[in-house]
């Protein structure tokens, strides 16, 4: 079935064009349900399970199924991800409207979606003939799609009740819109909110931990006690930025003063780049990395970066007066020389809420409900949450998310994620930073698994026809003790015209891995290998990194190779880039490489090109320093694990040698070969890193400390 809209539209040349849009309606789109017989036979594998085997509720006893509202699944994410929460039924409708509203929440619905444990279900209803509705003359979207949700949540209700089951499958339809709720039920509808649901399950009382906390503006009013003015609408904002009223910035806070943040300006103009936001009032509830809209404080109202150090230590709500002797503690200690812009928060334009981790401060009082979370990092303001598991958490690592910050509250609502284990304990403080660095460490899936070539594996004539065989090369590799990602090897051997020949060759991840699949997709995700000092986490599995990536010595091996002809003066004469298979002869490390170069009795074929690349290294390092370059390395240090327990026991400097340097020079040469290669070839897709300058802020650290050393000088 077609159904088609047509509306007119004014071009920007001012013409009229009529507009004609089709909608394709079908009728064998599947319920999902595996217990329906003539849609289970048409969905091939169902996700609802027949007979539904989660929670027990106090309100619906018999097997029943799940339909969120747009809302619940923004919201609620935490609570529909816990293995408890099973047999959901997601519609189109709702899929749409969280992709448009919320990227994560939308990819966290589609992982859950994905996982056949979880027995979620997304149905397309609005391209099933019976759950299509047209959006009526004068109705909001926003109405046309509670509608829709509605329209499908009865028509699921009367499809499961013709299967020829012993007790028929009810619908649940969570909705928190109170005006959606009523009209559910008055079409004969069963509707509760998503509190009321997860209240009402019997055997889990803890998931009440775990609801969404949405703010209520009329809580606000009724209270009498406003702290925080309101924030304008985005409508205003972009109106005042665009007239240069206000000024769109990211929101950093001060690690050292919870009353004192900065705003760092987007934009091209010269001045007022930084801004200072100082006082509690006007932070008006941003928080770390927010993008926000500021201000500018008329100039007798601009203030000094304060070197007092405040942290919010308070148990409870602080009263005006006491938040007012601090923030005059506060300027008061200022320096009135140094007065720089100053502004207020009058806007958020985009939140950076993330989970967060720290701990839990419990409130003082018996059986309290409402306890404040202290995050790991300072930045973060504290947060309210309720919980009834006050005594379990105390002493241990949690997350917790943050659910909206209401103008009379001092700090911001949240609830409470997830329980991380014991603080102080490795395994627990470990997973704190990865989690706190955004860092991807989660098992590699079985979607991402099966990308992987299977064991075991060789090279195929197939694979030889696009390469040139370069195993007859002495290719050895240098890296630092235990390393078993080896991602690039070097060359070097004397031509018969005298020149030498000189190669870099780096592991051809992307013969294993193709564009665009879920391989591909994690590793460009992860970004990079991340090492911890008992540990690291693979960008790539195991089997690719250490493995078939990984160019061992003795073994044949893909890589992509960057060779030049070279004078005995480092000059490029030629440049060539082909893919290869290498057949590495040795894999040594920075110190054996080191001994090879300095031993006078050794003079084989490798040792020989480990001297010819040191002594080519140490002119091309020569060339660039006089040339310009920057060095910018600090010391990298090592640790000494303890074999049994694998803790850390002592760390030490690393010791760098001239190898260190040499395989420096020519992954820093290989880079730049490319790059111009890049540039010849591609232009239009060429791209120059460039560093913008450091905002102001970043140098604080440094002049308080340099501040210091002045005054005790002049002290002595």
């Amino acid at each position: 079935m077609l159904t088609s809209r047509t509306f007119l539209k004014r071009t920007r040349a001012g013409a009229v064009m009529k507009v004609v849009r089709e909608h394709y309606l079908r009728e064998d789109i599947a319920c999902g349900a595996a217990a329906c017989e003539q849609c289970g036979q048409q969905a091939g594998e169902p996700r609802l399970e027949a007979q539904p085997s989660g929670a027990a509720s106090s309100l619906c006893p018999a097997p029943h199924y799940l339909l969120p509202d747009t809302n619940v699944l923004l919201h609620q994410v935490d609570i529909l991800e816990d293995p408890v929460i099973t047999n959901v039924i997601v519609l189109q409708t709702v899929l749409q409207e969280v992709r448009k509203r919320s990227a994560p929440v939308y990819k966290r619905i589609r992982d859950v979606i994905s996982n056949p444990e979880k027995h979620f279900y997304s149905f397309t209803n609005e391209h099933h003939r019976e759950t299509y509705i047209e959006q009526e003359q004068g109705e909001t979207s926003n109405d046309r799609n509670d509608k829709a949700i509605r329209v499908a949540a009865k028509w699921y209700d009367e499809h499961l009740k013709k299967i020829n089951n012993e007790e028929t499958i009810q619908v649940i339809l969570l909705t928190n819109d109170r005006n959606n709720k009523e009209k559910a039920v008055e079409e004969g509808l069963t509707a509760y909110t998503c509190e009321e649901y997860i209240k009402s399950l019997i055997a889990n009382p803890d998931l009440v931990d775990r609801l969404a906390c949405v703010s209520d503006e009329g809580k606000e009013i009724e209270s009498g006690r406003i702290i925080f003015s309101e924030h304008l609408p985005l409508s205003k904002l972009q109106q005042g930025i665009k007239s240069g009223i206000y000024f769109q910035g990211t929101f950093r806070a001060n690690r050292d003063n919870y009353l004192e943040a900065t705003v760092w300006v987007h934009g091209d103009a010269e001045e007022n780049k930084e801004i200072i936001i100082q006082g509690l009032k006007y932070l008006n509830r941003a928080v770390h990395e927010d993008l926000v809209a500021v201000e500018l404080l008329a100039k007798d109202q601009w203030v000094a970066p304060s070197s007092v150090v405040l942290q919010d230590e308070g148990q409870n709500e602080v009263d005006d007066e006491n938040e007012e002797e601090k923030e005059n503690t506060l300027k008061s200690s200022v320096n009135k020389n140094m007065l720089r812009p100053s502004g207020r928060v009058v806007g958020i334009i985009k939140r950076n809420w993330r989970p967060f981790c720290g701990m839990l401060s419990k409130s003082q009082i018996k059986e309290a409900r409402r306890h404040l979370f202290t995050p790991a990092d300072r930045r973060i303001p504290r947060i309210r949450i309720e919980t009834r598991q006050a005594s379990t958490l105390e002493g241990q690592r949690i997350i917790v998310a943050i659910d909206g910050w209401p103008r009379n509250s001092r700090y911001p609502n949240g609830h409470f994620v997830k329980n991380l284990g014991t603080a102080g304990d490795k395994e627990t403080e470990t997973e704190v930073l990865l989690l706190e660095h955004d860092v991807p460490h989660q098992p590699f899936s079985q979607a991402v698994l099966s990308f992987l070539p299977k064991m075991p594996w060789s090279i195929t004539e197939e694979d030889m026809k696009f390469r040139e065989d370069l195993r007859y090369l002495c290719v050895c590799s240098v890296d630092p003790p235990g390393c078993t990602d080896i991602d690039d090897a070097l060359h070097c051997r004397e031509l018969e015209n005298g020149n030498l020949e000189v190669g870099v060759h780096i592991a051809d991840v992307s013969h294993f891995i193709r564009p665009g699949n879920a391989l591909d997709q994690e590793s460009a995700k992860r970004g990079t290998t991340v090492y911890l000092c008992e540990k690291r986490i693979d960008m790539v599995p195991e089997l690719l990194s250490s493995n078939l990536c990984s160019l061992r010595s003795n073994v044949d091996r893909f890589a992509f190779s960057c060779i030049w002809e070279m004078n005995p003066n480092a000059e490029i004469l030629k440049t060539r880039f082909t893919k290869s298979v290498i057949n590495s002869k040795a894999s040594l490390t920075y110190a054996e490489a080191q001994m090879r170069i300095d031993s006078a009795s050794m003079k084989d074929d490798i040792t020989t090109s480990l001297r010819g690349l040191n002594k080519l290294a140490k002119i091309l390092k020569k060339r660039r320093i006089d040339n310009g370059a920057l060095t910018l390395s600090s010391p990298e240090v090592r640790f000494h694990i303890d074999s049994e327990t694998h803790d850390p026991i002592d760390l030490q400097t690393k010791e760098l040698k001239e190898t260190n340097s040499m395989v420096e020079e020519f992954m820093l040469l290989a880079n730049i070969s490319v790059a111009k290669k890049i540039h010849e070839e591609f232009s239009e897709y060429a791209l120059l890193r460039k560093h913008p300058a450091p905002p102001p802020s970043n140098y604080d650290i440094l002049v308080k400390a340099a501040k210091s050393k002045v005054s005790f000088n002049i002290l002595e």
